[in-house]
């Protein structure tokens, strides 16, 4: 099974799959895990340049093994990030004296090169560098990342960790706002109502992550377990399905098959309002 169907597109008609596959702390197996996933129907991929967390020269490893086999590039939806040296370690994709400008750029063309493609589909800013407003170095970011854009060498534009103040601004001073945004989602706090919020407001895709690891008491609450009675789906299933329902796309980074093929099976999960509603107020309790 490959989900494309039910994923929301961006104001510019873009869009991506339902689900993306997470490639972060996967290390040695990325590879391996990777050419799994694609194996199991995620058309989508998650990675970016920041060898602290990721190994995007894996991913890459593993998408050309996917081209070779025959898969063709328009039929993938990669998604890579620029991330600032606060979240880097000592192994840099860019020099840290250069201008940011010119580290976005640097970090791109080795994201190309361990990617083996020309044209990336989201790129995505991996945080601010402050945790309220903007700063100078993300807007500095962020013009390097629209001249990119204005290249056609990256589809569409993204920021991830964002608050709500942040996203609104972003959207309301970029030259080509932002199309994705993508947050770990929180049961507890409303599952990222006021980000989600603002999204919606000026039409930009939502993707969530950590939906199972960062909101354990919902996984195992009352209202799941209902679910799963009367579905006889699983408890990470029914949190997935719940997601797409609130227009979320869905990042999964299990390293399980199984998990992989249960996962993208909760399209086929149809969930009713008032398991949905159910489902909504766990995170305003």
């Amino acid at each position: 099974m490959v989900a494309w169907m039910d994923s929301p597109r961006t104001t510019n008609g873009i869009q991506a799959p339902s689900f993306l596959y997470g490639t972060a702390w996967k290390e040695d197996d990325t590879q391996r895990l990777v050419t799994m996933a694609l194996a199991a129907g995620f058309r989508g991929i998650d990675t970016a340049n920041q060898r602290k967390h990721y190994h995007e020269a894996a991913v890459g490893e593993a998408l050309q093994l996917a081209f070779d086999a025959g898969m063709q590039r328009d039929a993938l939806f990669i998604q890579t990030k620029f991330t600032h040296r606060d979240g880097q370690d000592h192994r840099l994709p860019y020099d840290e004296a250069a201008p940011i400008s010119t580290q976005v750029l640097q970090s791109f063309e080795s994201s190309l090169a361990h990617l083996q493609v020309d044209v990336i589909d989201s790129y995505v800013l991996h945080g601010p560098s402050t945790s309220r407003g903007l700063a100078r170095e993300d807007r500095e970011a962020w013009a390097a990342m629209e001249e990119l854009h204005a290249e056609g060498r990256v589809r569409m534009l993204g920021v991830s960790n964002v608050t709500a103040e942040q996203l609104s601004l972003l959207c309301r001073e970029a030259r080509t706002p932002p199309a994705m945004v993508q947050n770990r989602t929180y049961a507890r706090k409303a599952w990222d109502r006021e980000v989600r919020a603002v999204a919606k407001e000026h039409g930009v895709v939502y993707q969530g992550f950590s939906l199972l690891t960062a909101s354990p008491a919902a996984l195992t609450s009352a209202e799941v377990d209902r679910i799963v009675a009367r579905t006889g789906r699983t408890r990470a299933q029914i949190v997935y399905r719940f997601a797409m329902h609130l227009g979320m796309i869905c990042l999964c980074g299990t390293k399980s098959a199984t998990h992989m093929a249960e996962a993208l099976a909760a399209t086929e999960l149809d969930l009713t309002a008032d398991e949905i509603k159910s489902l909504t107020d766990l995170g305003s309790a």
